[in-house]
């Protein structure tokens, strides 16, 4: 047990909780910096973030729903503990697959031009919107799980 963490929260959930706010607040950071005109610096944080946040997914996200909240989802899907962790999910899946296309289209020329988008600004808010819900609903899921007496 961390101090200041819930007393049954598992040492991962608690690391996992500080590592996805030290990357939100980072995806702050990149909005900073782009509108200040430092681009380079904006690709290079925001795609490091994609690239970070992949293993922590596949190690410590996933194996925890597939434990927590799979088992459940047929059933009760309805309850804030399944039906919030699941949002988180697709949410995440699609924030993922979306910063991996930016990063493919914005830095690479190994998507095709047809295939290409234009209007960089409303993808990468769309990403971030995307991300602050998969952040929130992370938050929220660790709330309901690890916090005593937590409901929605």
């Amino acid at each position: 047990m961390l101090d200041g963490f819930p007393p049954y929260a598992p040492n991962l959930s608690d690391l996992l909780v500080v590592v996805e706010i030290a990357l939100a607040v980072m995806l702050v950071v990149g909005l900073v910096l782009v509108r200040t005109g430092h681009v380079r610096a904006h690709m290079i944080l925001q795609s490091s973030i994609i690239f970070v946040n992949i293993p922590i997914v596949l190690y410590g996200m996933v194996p925890a729903y597939l434990t927590y909240v799979l088992p459940y989802l047929a059933a009760d899907f309805g309850q804030p503990t399944v039906f919030v962790p699941t949002i988180m999910l697709v949410c995440g899946a699609a924030a993922e697959a979306l910063g991996i296309y930016i990063i493919l289209v914005a830095g690479t020329n190994w998507i095709p031009e047809r295939l290409r988008f234009r209007r960089y600004k409303l993808w990468m808010r769309t990403e971030l919107v995307l991300w602050w819900g998969v952040v929130i609903a992370g938050l929220t899921t660790y709330w309901l799980f690890w916090v005593p007496g937590a409901s929605l």
